[in-house]
């Protein structure tokens, strides 16, 4: 009798800080190895500026760290495993573009612009164009044509596709005129992997350029050159080498090339899938299901939401982060919310508190301020804490806004300004879901994913609580790596869809939090000081634009 054996597949997460690849097997789900890597030169703060909030990675870090993780992760797998290995997949932070030249390599990779940031991948959570999102919201509602943010909720963001470019192109003569086209870093690593060295031939991702770059079938495509050269002229002629054609993240994007099965120890006839954004893949990782809000929580979060198409036929959702077909889960409705920061609240102001020290002595700073938080949660609490430190992502994208905390006295003390903030977080997240219930939309539980959900009962509980919803935790520890490993068992044929791969390879759930009814009257009530305290800053906010 011959034995079968188990077939692998690799999916790799890019993160903010490190990348992650694990070795899963395609029909068990079993999760075999897995490995990080960090990017050295993000690490050493190279080519980023936090006061200007500019945020850039050099490809050499991606191209370094996928190396160095898949092969750390195979080395730690049984022998004979990377022989068994039938597809990869990759996700990514997003939208995270940068600019490339006719090859489809990155202006960065050549000895020219080695050092410039602006021939990098611009990161997500990079804001120097918040003055280019505004400009393209306005134009989309007044140049008397299609509004083509109708299905990115009406507003465009500056963590987005053609702002990012357009503030390049205005302020970095050389790389305008070296980049010949520009590319998502979910597309640019499946084409790198695959040595497509035609950057008009590079398979574009369905996910990135639907709920990034306003791109939609209704349309054609990309919004229309008449638009996007009325904006500014240096947009003019760059649509014609962008794209008008995207792919579902079940395809395959190609083979392994020679040098990259080489490198990764790898046969050659593995499948590269099509790329997509961390977070989406990552909700197929957790288990996602029609109207289940799916929370990746890190730095910041990226709440997924799909619906059979069918049930929302010509319904706009205003005020979200895109409605895609297929963004998600092929053949149905994607949808996107999210928060510009989460766990970036919590370390800022661990990072406040720690001012000065070596960090050594402040290691356990964070777990101090959970512990001494949990015993607030029925005390009395006078601070009231925003969450938008770095701008609000949903709903109604804004990222000129800014947190703010009220309603401190000398009495206040470090745990009750930390518990104000975990609330904030919470109630941002509130903010979303009502929104989406406000649009007809509605969400009957959550899931939540990263390392926050695993790692901080205290900020679950508040979540559940606020919301009065269960919130599931995802077992998996690498959910957005397993989501790209599922999806790399569909793009070489090994399940036939997303709902086979997820019964064949998911993790299930380790926690479930229930809201408590008896503290609930407490938090409406902070919930309401929370969104009094919200429409006073965008108050100032307006006054402030108007004076400038």
């Amino acid at each position: 009798m011959i034995l079968a054996v188990e077939e692998h597949v690799i999916g790799v997460d890019f993160g903010t800080d490190s990348v992650r690849a694990a070795v899963v097997g395609a029909r068990s789900g079993e999760a075999v190895a897995h490995a990080v890597a960090g990017y050295r030169r993000w690490g050493e703060g190279l080519y980023c500026d936090p006061r200007a909030n500019r945020f850039r990675q050099h490809p050499l870090d991606h191209i370094e760290g996928l190396e160095a993780a898949v092969n750390e992760a195979l080395a730690a797998c049984p022998r004979g495993t990377a022989q068994s290995v039938r597809g990869i997949s990759v996700d990514t932070t997003g939208s995270t573009p940068g600019p490339v030249d006719r090859e489809g390599v990155p202006l960065a990779m050549r000895p020219e612009f080695a050092d410039d940031p602006d021939a990098m991948f611009i990161l997500w959570k990079d804001h120097t164009a918040v003055g280019e999102a505004g400009e393209i919201t306005r134009a989309a509602r007044e140049w008397g044509g299609t509004d083509y943010t109708m299905y990115e909720g009406g507003f465009y963001s500056a963590e987005w596709f053609f702002s990012k470019m357009l503030h390049v192109l205005r302020t970095n003569e050389q790389v305008r005129g070296a980049a010949f086209s520009w590319v998502e870093h979910c597309d640019w690593l499946p084409a790198l992997l695959t040595r497509n060295a035609d950057a008009l031939a590079i398979k574009r991702s369905r996910c990135a350029a639907g709920h990034k770059a306003m791109w939609h079938k209704a349309f054609g495509g990309l919004p229309s050159e008449e638009f996007l050269a009325g904006i500014d002229p240096v947009l003019a002629g760059v649509r014609e080498r962008l794209y008008a054609q995207t792919v579902t993240a079940d395809q395959p994007a190609g083979t392994l090339s020679r040098e990259w099965a080489s490198r990764l120890g790898l046969d050659r006839h593995v499948v590269v899938g099509t790329g997509a954004i961390d977070a989406h893949m990552g909700a197929v990782g957790a288990g996602i299901e029609p109207y289940v809000l799916t929370k990746v929580i890190g730095t910041s979060t990226s709440d997924m939401l799909v619906a059979p198409t069918e049930d929302l036929e010509g319904k706009l959702i205003k005020g979200i982060c895109g409605q895609v077909d297929g963004s998600i889960i092929p053949g149905m409705l994607g949808m996107e919310a999210g928060q510009s920061a989460f766990g970036d609240v919590f370390a800022w102001f661990r990072d406040l508190l720690g001012w000065g020290s070596d960090g050594a002595a402040d290691a356990d700073l964070m777990q101090r301020l959970m512990d001494a938080a949990s015993g607030l949660e029925n005390g009395p609490a006078s601070a009231v804490s925003l969450d938008w430190i770095n701008g609000r992502r949903t709903p109604d994208a804004d990222q000129t806004l800014k947190g703010a905390i009220t309603g401190i006295s000398l009495g206040t003390d470090a745990p009750e300004i930390f518990k104000s903030l975990i609330d904030a977080t919470a109630f941002g997240a509130r903010s979303i879901v009502e929104r989406f219930a406000a649009e007809g939309v509605p969400i009957k539980e959550v899931i939540a994913l990263g390392g926050i959900p695993r790692k901080a009962p205290l900020v679950m509980q508040t979540l559940a609580d606020v919301l009065g919803l269960a919130v599931r935790v995802s077992a998996s520890e690498q959910a957005c790596a397993l989501g790209a490993a599922m999806f790399a068992a569909i793009a070489c044929g090994i399940h036939r869809n997303v709902t086979e791969a997820q019964d064949a390879m998911s993790c299930g759930f380790d926690a479930v939090y229930q809201p408590r009814r008896e503290i609930a009257a407490r938090y409406e009530a902070k919930y309401e000081e929370y969104r009094r305290l919200g429409e006073a800053v965008e108050g100032l906010n307006r006054g402030a634009r108007k004076t400038d």
